[in-house]
């Protein structure tokens, strides 16, 4: 199937970047870095420690919705990093596409901020875990295209978990 975006949804320092790569490769998939495509100001306030507002985060969610679309329309298959931490966030980003999936990159805390002491060079600083995690709804069963992946692995293993969830959710929404 063609057009597919597969969000890879989680708080920071879950590894959506990491992941999404090295799982977009195995997938012969378009790669695309949802921290990409925030807007300045939004870089700028967590860069700050400031938690973003779901304000500051519509124009976000507008643009990678944006890319979303551009692929379906293309008839490409694309991985989208984004933290779609809210259902109502997550809903923005299904609409329009038929083909938007989620790998939800799960993981307890204890290990995302362990990964994230260790990290360099991103913006969003180690004090706003507690604010991801907060902000975070946990998809429920009623999200029938969300696949949990568990980090608690090592990253080869959560790659595979991700390339076994895509072609699940393939078989499971492949027209009869």
């Amino acid at each position: 199937m063609s057009g597919e975006s597969y969000i890879l949804m989680g708080v920071s320092g879950s590894g959506k970047s990491l992941i999404g790569n090295k799982a977009a490769a195995r997938l012969g998939a378009k790669f695309i870095d949802g921290d990409d495509l925030h807007p300045a100001k939004n870089i700028d306030k967590m860069s700050a420690s400031i938690p973003l507002t779901d304000e500051d985060r519509l124009p976000w969610l507008a643009r990678l919705n944006d890319a979303s679309y551009s692929l379906y329309k293309k008839n490409e298959t694309g991985l989208i990093v984004c933290s779609a931490l809210k259902k109502r966030y997550r809903d923005l980003l299904r609409q329009g596409s038929p083909n938007v999936h989620f790998l939800w990159l799960d993981g307890d805390y204890d290990t995302i901020l362990g990964r994230m002491a260790k990290r360099e060079g991103h913006f969003m600083p180690v004090e706003l875990l507690n604010s991801q995690f907060s902000a975070l709804e946990r998809p429920g069963a009623d999200e029938q295209d969300v696949a949990r992946i568990d980090i608690s692995h090592d990253i080869d293993n959560v790659v595979e978990q991700c390339v076994q969830a895509v072609a699940t959710l393939r078989k499971t929404t492949a027209p009869d």
